[in-house]
Formats: C-alpha cells, structure tokens, sequence
C-alpha cells in the first residue's frame, strides 16, 4: 500500500501544489509533479523530521506531506529552469 498511496496522495498534491504555485504544467504536468512531490515530501519528512511513515496512506497528513514536497519541487524546477518557461 506504500507506493500507492504516495501515488494517490501525490495526485491530489499535484493539484494543489498546482493551484498554490502556478506551475503552468497543466493537469497531467501537475499530477507528475505530485507523484514526484509526494516522493520528495516523505523523504525529506523521513530525513529532516523523523517522520519515517509521512506518507503511509490516503489521509491529511500524507497529503499535506506530499503538497510540501510538490511545492519543493516545483520552487527547484523554477529555480533550475530560470527565465525559460512561456518561450518558444
């Protein structure tokens, strides 16, 4: 149930990290990023806060973990990515 409950939760994450940040990546870019997030959320919640079980099923603090970890995500992609997004 691990992995798809990361997966579950980064969907909806993804929506709203989405709404949150703006990320310009559409629905199905957002819901990528969510599931990366969600990832990212329960890794740096396992390392940073001892969370080891963040994200262990479909509930408010596996999402909100994961919304962190999308909200990460894309603040990084945006940082990497620069002036890039909206050229040709």
């Amino acid at each position: 149930m691990g992995i798809l409950s990361w997966i579950v939760a980064g969907l909806i994450a993804g929506w709203l990290a989405g709404q949150v940040m703006g990320s310009g990546f559409g629905l199905v870019g957002d819901i990528i990023v969510g599931i990366i997030g969600a990832f990212v959320g329960g890794w740096l919640a396992s390392t940073l806060l001892n969370m080891p079980d963040a994200v262990n099923g479909i509930n408010i603090t596996s999402i909100i973990v994961a919304a962190v970890g999308a909200i990460v995500l894309l603040f990084v992609l945006r940082m990497v990515g620069g002036g890039r997004r909206g050229r040709v």
